[in-house]
């Protein structure tokens, strides 16, 4: 069964390969990777100091990205702040999707009353808004990068649970749920070892689409001044300070918005290729 679950991930590993979409985003996102990891060597320079000969000067040799009002590389703060995206977004969707899966599968494999008190929770958690939701959980708890996490991951738990349930739901009919209890398979063993191997596929799909809902959720509250504190650097927040500046330093806004749509890019096209080797309708469809 173990080497099944292997040659399982690794066919649908070289589906995504394979596809176009998928190869840039792989390659892309592991460049992005590589860029947020290693920051500070690539940039050579002090995010948070203004060491620079000048303010607002344009891009050069020295200064790839130009600098800003306050002297600092804006390459070394355009790094800093993709990693600080992708630490919120990668924590925040494993979060929420361990915590929405979870309730999800167990709702749905006991039914009956478990599963309507907790889906009703999770209907009312999806009736606010992902943004107005982070926005609430932000005004109690306070800005920070931290808090922003805490608030998409809370965001992602109930689309998580749903879709969880539905395929919980699907698969506990299957004949070798039938087979595995009357081998003496627990519950838990069941849910957890059996059923969730082959009920992963959506979800794979689903945290590609989170995570780029993450990515835009940190950098719209970054923008707002609720998450990364200055003078700690982000994406959002380098958008916000570029609006003073737009007509005279056009590179302080274009490089952070062209990270971030090229992150949003990849993850979306990640998404696709995922559904497309996991789903034979969309395979067909090619």
């Amino acid at each position: 069964m173990r080497k099944r679950r292997e040659s399982m991930l690794f066919s649908v590993a070289w589906r995504v390969l394979r596809n176009p979409q998928g190869t840039i985003a792989v390659a892309g996102l592991i460049v992005l990777l590589v860029l947020a990891i290693w920051a500070g060597a690539i940039s050579g320079a002090d995010p948070l100091q203004g060491n620079a000969s000048g303010r607002l000067l344009s891009p050069s040799w020295s200064h790839p990205f130009g600098t800003d009002e306050l002297r600092r590389d804006l390459l070394a703060r355009t790094l800093y702040g993709l990693r600080a995206s992708l630490e919120v977004a990668i924590g925040a969707v494993a979060l929420g999707a361990a915590v929405g899966t979870c309730i999800g599968f167990i709702a749905g494999y006991a039914g009956r009353l478990g599963d309507a008190v907790a889906m009703r929770v999770v209907d009312a958690l999806l009736a606010f808004p992902g943004l107005l939701t982070a926005l609430a959980i932000l005004t109690i708890l306070g800005p920070g990068s931290r808090n922003v996490a805490i608030a998409i991951a809370v965001f992602n738990v109930p689309v998580f649970a749903r879709l969880a349930r539905a395929q919980m739901i699907v698969e506990k009919q299957r004949e070798y749920v039938f087979a595995s209890r009357s081998l003496g398979a627990g519950p838990l063993r069941l849910i957890f070892v059996h059923i969730t191997r082959n009920a992963i596929a959506p979800l794979l799909t689903q945290m590609a689409l989170a995570m780029a809902a993450a990515v835009i959720i940190a950098a719209s509250l970054n923008y707002l001044g609720l998450g990364q504190r200055p003078p700690e650097p982000s994406l959002g927040g380098l958008l916000n300070a570029s609006r003073a500046y737009l007509q005279t330093s056009w590179w302080y806004a274009l490089f952070p918005g062209v990270l971030l749509a090229f992150l949003l890019l990849c993850l979306n096209f990640l998404a696709d290729a995922i559904n497309e080797a996991t789903n034979p309708y969309a395979s067909n469809r090619r």
